[in-house]
């Protein structure tokens, strides 16, 4: 994927990339991100020299037959997280997973909205971005994907060549908030930091209010 899939896709689609040197080139590093379109798990690591580590739906891990075992080693590969949503153990024992992934140095992606948003706009964020920031004191990267939306639109199966941005912000440091990790308001505190520095970078509008889980998000 790194050395044949990514050089391809930038040639292609030669995605505008700012704000590069603020990833660290090592080390764990959360990446938070907005998320218009199932292409986003594939654009932020094609952009990224190093391996990033996503959360995603455990439906993609369950498809039976030949297409469940290609899609089983796509993601993999990928190095997605599955996690079945709407499930509270299941749901916490995938962010513990990510815990491991950041003890380890490395970089995890996480869509704070829990799912893609389909009228363009950026919903309220969910708290687990912050209880993973807090639990392991590891840099937040807030990620605005710009025309995503436009290169694979909802419904559409094969994408487009459309336009991207990707814009990468200054990393957000949580240490102020060093014991208190198990305080529900600091949780939303740092979660609406982290919000409103995607809102900067994407220019999107904002809604209060979460977004729902659609079946066919």
């Amino acid at each position: 994927m790194k050395r044949v899939a990514a050089p391809i896709g930038r040639a292609v689609y030669r995605p505008k990339v700012e704000g590069l040197a603020n990833v660290p080139a090592k080390g764990p590093v959360i990446l938070a991100s907005n998320h218009l379109a199932f292409v986003d798990n594939i654009v932020i690591p094609m952009v990224l020299p190093r391996r990033v580590n996503f959360l995603a739906k455990a439906e993609y891990f369950q498809v039976p037959g030949l297409k469940g075992v290609l899609m089983r080693a796509f993601f993999g590969g990928l190095g997605h997280i599955p996690v079945q949503r709407g499930h509270g153990r299941a749901a916490r024992a995938a962010l513990d997973m990510a815990e491991e992934v950041l003890a380890r140095g490395g970089a995890f992606a996480i869509y704070p909205e829990g799912t893609r948003s389909l009228d363009g706009r950026l919903y309220r964020g969910h708290a687990g971005v912050a209880r993973i920031a807090l639990a392991t004191g590891a840099p937040v990267v807030p990620v605005a994907l710009i025309g995503t939306d436009q290169v694979q639109p909802s419904g559409r199966g094969l994408p487009r060549i459309r336009p991207i941005t990707v814009r990468f912000g200054e990393p957000l440091d949580f240490s102020r908030y060093d014991g208190m990790a198990a305080s529900t308001m600091i949780h939303r505190t740092v979660t609406d930091e982290i919000m409103y520095a995607i809102l900067e970078l994407s220019g999107q509008e904002y809604v209060d209010s979460y977004r729902p889980h659609p079946k066919a998000a």
